[in-house]
């Protein structure tokens, strides 16, 4: 089954547009992570800064465009990983290990197949 792992943190810790001295060290734990998973990982990405975010919202039917994340949030999505797993219990195992720099969570959420 596929599940895609969501990295939740507070961004600020990374520094404006997650350019300070920290996003090396996550980024080197995030290498080693992706190696360890090895043919498990279908794929995944860093995100870059919520200032960077445009969300359409629509409102009886009506779409608007709005600059960065629409809701205020301690955390925000910062990455994510698509994992192949056998079941929920492998994901889970596999989501523990992701690195986060402090606090943080991670959400797995299986993915629809056909």
């Amino acid at each position: 089954m596929k599940y895609a792992l969501l990295i939740y943190e507070d961004e600020a810790l990374y520094g404006p547009d997650k350019s300070g001295p920290k996003i090396a060290e996550i980024v080197g734990k995030h290498m080693t992570f992706t190696q360890e998973l090895g043919a498990r990982r279908i794929g995944g990405s860093g995100l870059r800064a919520t200032s960077a975010a445009t969300t359409i919202r629509t409102v009886a039917g009506k779409k608007t465009v709005h600059d960065g994340p629409f809701a205020e949030a301690k955390e925000q999505l910062g990455g994510f990983y698509l994992i192949e797993a056998a079941d929920l219990d492998e994901a889970i195992a596999i989501a523990k290990r992701v690195p986060v720099l402090q606090d943080g969570s991670i959400e797995i959420r299986p993915l629809l197949e056909p």
